[in-house]
């Protein structure tokens, strides 16, 4: 069938391209617009923690869009009148500019102590907005270009700058990463064709993948949110996959050139590569589909993304590839730079590598094996930890104004816990007002609290009983100032109890904290959740976590059956699934001993997090798991074709891997490089993820596909193509 549509694309090849040429148009403009349709945040999720923001939302009137605004002077404290005249003009020009701004908290208005730092010169103020919060994160540039001062230094921090930011840099990290990967590509595609048109091709394709993606990006985020991440991945595999397919599929033809004309070899070359490009495709789909399992915005978007640019990569290498090889035929190995630079040389290289590896096929599957577990052991005690400001780079504003509240101020007034009650009857009810007490008074001796608000903060010295007479009957001994204080913490409905830690957003101590109030058990006829910054992350961790298994499951099923009817063998597929396991298991534990433990972080020019980002596991499985399959399928596909022809299993790897293995090392050494470019990314997340992505396609091409795995399969003989229910044509001899 494959031969045949070599035949249609030859024989349609000018409308092929015409067809790609309107598409390329359309995509252009489209493509351009995407990154204003793409969501920061990772996506509203069904947690506790999420419940307990609808509740501060719906019943109180909190809205979840607000603002921290951190300022500082470096010689007046915020009691002198030129600091305060100069707040107060600051946010009258942001209240008089932007008809959102529902209110401020300051110092000046609440009389809160601690939003101000202990020497006085720096203090922070809240701005809510009336927004949804897309819409305060369209709006977030706005909101800075109306909020300055002359005399003071302005910060803005918090969830919606930070993600903001984010958006911000990210699409810087792209645009570096397009700019150092095209030329390093290029290189890399002369020294291995040795001629500017053949290298020229798979680069076309990638950027062809990468344009008509994005498009295709825009039209996806008018239906369903999509993190701007996803960009990212989008351009990291559009590029990368779409060259890996052309390489092969040009190196293909080449070799058929040489022995046909310019019709038949095009339709070789899509029996067999072609035959290859599809595998490899649905595999790498299969593996990007475990995303979409995932109740989670931006891991689903993520794979929504890669599911279509892998799609798009294989269209492209199914039809504007050949068809442009059609057009050029011999003239593919035109502006020669290296004669036969990736001749014989390359060959005698891996035929020796390849009859040493089938002579000592022990001796290489041992000590591999081994290295590949013992590299992996560091993964048994990652850390798990979620993104906020200081993934940022050090010269954002959100990351400075974090830093400088942290720092001035304290960690837990940048990242509060809030401990929300709604009741049924009134939270006023002595049952209920005993119930929220004791829950202060548990707070107040835990080492890891610095303080905590509440309706008990306006009357810190009184005794149980004099609060319930206090608060009897829904307030009615309680004084009118004193009652319009009060109800910023509660109504009848629905109470909150600020809980602010001694220690980091995401800490140890902090993580326990929120585990200790959700643990606490309470009376009265409330409902309760814990929310803020802190179990928000980590109810997104344990949402991650406990759909991943599934996803595990599906995507390992799913790829042995796509690879069963590939090589119609049982043990084959079962081989390339604990190979895959293997080398992400060690790429796991590489990446917790960079970025976990500080390891050549001088050299990689990163900063020690202490976690590894509880999606980047996730992410690299999914993609590894795909990615990596390609290459086993470039192997594999050629050492079958021989297997089918001669029956000789040992002769059968050896020559698999002789004609394969500088495709496969170079379509790696492509990948790593396009990975490497994200690693000079500014947002850690990205650097994390395109080091993470790099070590675990090198350790996979070279220590797995072009060692580990024909070593194992010298050593299982015949048995490597051992299928009892699948009716396979007798082979002719026997290894």
């Amino acid at each position: 069938m494959l031969y045949t549509w070599g035949k249609i694309v030859y024989r349609w090849r000018w409308l092929i391209l015409g067809i790609w040429m309107m598409i390329l148009i359309l995509a252009v403009p489209l493509g351009s617009l995407v990154t204003e349709e793409l969501s920061s945040g990772f996506g509203r999720t069904n947690t506790e923690s999420q419940r307990g923001l609808d509740v501060l939302d719906q019943d109180m009137g909190l809205t979840q869009s607000s603002v921290t605004v951190v300022y500082k002077s470096e010689t007046s404290v915020y009691t002198d009148r030129d600091y305060k005249d100069e707040v107060a003009r600051s946010l009258q020009n942001l209240a008089s500019a932007l008809p959102e701004v529902a209110g401020v908290m300051t110092p000046y208005n609440t009389g809160d102590p601690y939003m101000v730092s202990s020497d006085g010169k720096t203090i922070y103020v809240v701005v809510q907005l009336d927004q949804s919060l897309d819409d305060a994160m369209d709006g977030m540039g706005n909101l800075r270009d109306n909020l300055h001062s002359d005399s003071l230094s302005v910060w803005t921090t918090g969830g919606i700058p930070i993600f903001y930011d984010m958006n911000i840099v990210s699409e810087h990290d792209l645009r570096r990463a397009e700019t150092v990967a095209f030329p390093l590509v290029m290189i890399v595609l002369i020294i291995v064709f040795g001629s500017l048109i053949a290298a020229g091709l798979p680069l076309m394709m990638g950027a062809c993948s990468i344009v008509v993606t994005a498009a295709l990006i825009y039209g996806l985020a008018q239906f369903t949110d999509m993190s701007l991440f996803v960009l990212n991945i989008a351009t990291l595999l559009g590029l990368g996959v779409a060259v890996d397919y052309s390489l092969l599929v040009v190196n293909r033809f080449r070799e058929e050139l040489a022995k046909h004309d310019t019709e038949n070899a095009i339709a070789i070359t899509m029996s067999t590569a072609g035959k290859s490009v599809i595998f490899s495709a649905i595999t790498s789909v299969l593996g990007l589909s475990g995303m979409l399992l995932f109740d989670f915005m931006m891991l689903r978007s993520l794979g929504i993304g890669g599911v279509t640019v892998m799609i798009l990569s294989l269209s492209v290498a199914l039809t504007l590839l050949p068809a442009s090889i059609s057009l050029l035929g011999p003239r593919v190995n035109s502006l020669r730079i290296f004669p036969t630079i990736s001749g014989m040389r390359n060959f005698y290289f891996w035929h020796r590598l390849a009859s040493w590896v089938m002579r000592h096929p022990l001796r290489v599957t041992v000590p591999l094996m081994l290295f590949l577990l013992v590299l992996g052991t560091p993964f048994l005690r990652v850390n798990l930890g979620a993104p906020w400001a200081n993934i940022l780079p050090e010269d954002v504003e959100s990351r400075q104004g974090f830093d400088v509240l942290s720092e001035d101020i304290g960690h837990g007034e940048a990242g509060p816990i809030i401990i929300v009650y709604t009741s049924p009857t009134s939270v006023f009810e002595a049952n209920n007002i005993n119930a929220l007490y004791e829950m202060t008074q548990n707070l107040s001796s835990n080492p890891a609290v610095g303080r905590s608000e509440s309706i008990f903060s306006l009357y810190p010295g009184f005794t149980l009983t004099e609060y319930q007479e206090r608060f009897a009957d829904n307030l009615s001994q309680v004084d009118p100032i004193s009652k319009q204080i009060i109800s910023t913490y509660a109504n009848s409905n629905a109470t909150y109890i600020k809980v602010v830690p001694s220690f980091e957003i995401m800490s140890d101590e902090t993580k326990e904290l929120v585990r200790s109030i959700r643990a606490y058990e309470y009376g009265g006829d409330m409902t309760r959740y814990v929310t803020g910054g802190t179990a928000d992350l980590m109810d997104s961790i344990e949402v991650i976590y406990g759909s991943f298994p599934t996803a595990v499951m599906f995507v390992l099923v799913s790829i042995y059956i796509a690879l069963l009817l590939l090589f119609k063998s049982v043990v084959l597929p079962m081989k390339a699934v604990i190979m895959n396991g293997m080398s992400i298991f060690a790429t796991y534990g590489a990446v917790v001993l960079i970025f976990q433990d500080g390891y050549f972080q001088s050299l990689l020019g990163i900063d020690t997090l202490g976690y590894v980002d509880a999606v980047l596991p996730v992410v690299l499985f999914c993609i590894t798991f795909g990615i990596s399959m390609d290459y086993e399928v470039f192997l594999l596909s050629r050492v079958k074709e021989i297997y089918d022809e001669t029956g000789d299993n040992t002769s059968s790897v050896a020559y698999g891997l002789e004609k394969t293995g500088r495709i496969i090392t170079s379509a790696a050494l492509i990948m790593v490089l396009v990975c490497g470019s994200f690693a000079l990314a500014d947002i850690v997340i990205v650097k994390m993820f395109g080091i993470g992505l790099g070590l675990a396609i090198l350790i996979d091409a070279t220590l797995v596909r072009a060692l580990l795995v024909p070593a194992l399969m010298r050593i299982m003989g015949d048995f490597n193509w051992w299928a009892p229910f699948i009716n396979n044509k007798k082979r002719p001899g026997t290894s």
